[in-house]
């Protein structure tokens, strides 16, 4: 399973992340998105050697993300289990390579232009 797919499943979860400035961030995931970006609600960002600044909502860029700690109380062998569905990959006799025909049809000599004499 991918680290992403795994964050998304943290959905509504309590959780402490840390930045790679050293601040920490805690607050409850609203979601993940593709590129690891983390959506918080009722957020607290302390960075370091400050009081705590409170957020009704925050976003943090994937990038900045150094580490998640997860609450003990959260049962990882449920959240583990890979429950997408595997696609199998089509053949090349089922039409994947070859000379024109298919979509778009062949790209041979002519394309673009009429008959020209």
């Amino acid at each position: 399973m991918k680290l992403v797919k795994f964050l998304q499943k943290l959905t509504r979860e309590q959780v402490t992340i840390e930045l790679k400035n050293g601040s920490v961030v805690q607050g409850t995931v609203v979601g993940v998105d593709s590129t690891m970006n983390c959506h918080l609600r009722k957020a607290k960002v302390t960075v370091r050697g400050k009081n705590p600044v409170p957020y009704a909502t925050l976003s943090i860029r994937g990038s900045t993300i150094r580490a998640w700690l997860l609450p003990e109380s959260l049962n990882l062998d449920a959240l583990l289990v890979d429950d997408t569905k595997k696609v199998k990959v089509a053949s090349a006799a089922a039409g994947g390579r070859g000379r024109g025909g298919g979509a778009g049809g062949g790209r041979g000599r002519g394309r673009g232009r009429g008959m020209r004499r």
